[in-house]
């Protein structure tokens, strides 16, 4: 028997929309600034009652700086407020963003699986745009990054 109900979201977060390509970021984007910026949308729009009852669920399962590409898991009852005050983000510190749903599910493997599959898209494009010169570390990363997915269970 299932103890908790969850649900996963894999977002792709999308830093300063308006700035050019191939710009360097504004934010160093980790987990702690995706959870501040969501509980402060959450706090904000639904109030401490709304804030401290979605708390418990509430957490960065993973987040990948490069590909920009995060799952967030939440109790099942929370997941429509905690999915309408991630769209009403608008910065994570001074920096613009939005936020992207590209998948929702009940389960950690399908989330899993559709993470996988954006990231290795994800990660195609930025070879193309590198245009084939691939560093040792870019290369480490994507190595290590991809072991995190697939060690996600709950």
């Amino acid at each position: 028997m299932v103890q908790f109900k969850n649900r996963y979201l894999v977002m792709e977060v999308i830093l300063d929309p308006n700035r050019e390509t191939g710009a360097s970021d504004s934010i160093e984007l980790t987990e702690f600034n995706v959870r501040k910026a969501i509980e402060y949308s959450i706090q904000l729009n639904f109030g401490e009652c709304g804030l401290a009852s979605s708390h418990s669920s509430f957490q960065v399962k993973y987040l990948n700086k490069l590909t920009k590409i995060c799952i967030i898991r939440v109790s099942r009852d929370d997941h429509q407020k905690i999915w309408a005050a991630i769209t009403m983000v608008r910065t994570i510190g001074k920096c613009p963003v939005l936020f992207n749903l590209l998948d929702l599910s009940g389960c950690i493997r399908v989330c899993r699986r559709k993470a996988l599959e954006c990231e290795e898209t994800k990660i195609n494009q930025h070879k193309l745009m590198l245009g084939g010169h691939v560093t040792p570390e870019f290369e480490k990363s994507v190595k290590s990054n991809l072991a995190k997915i697939k060690a996600l269970e709950s």
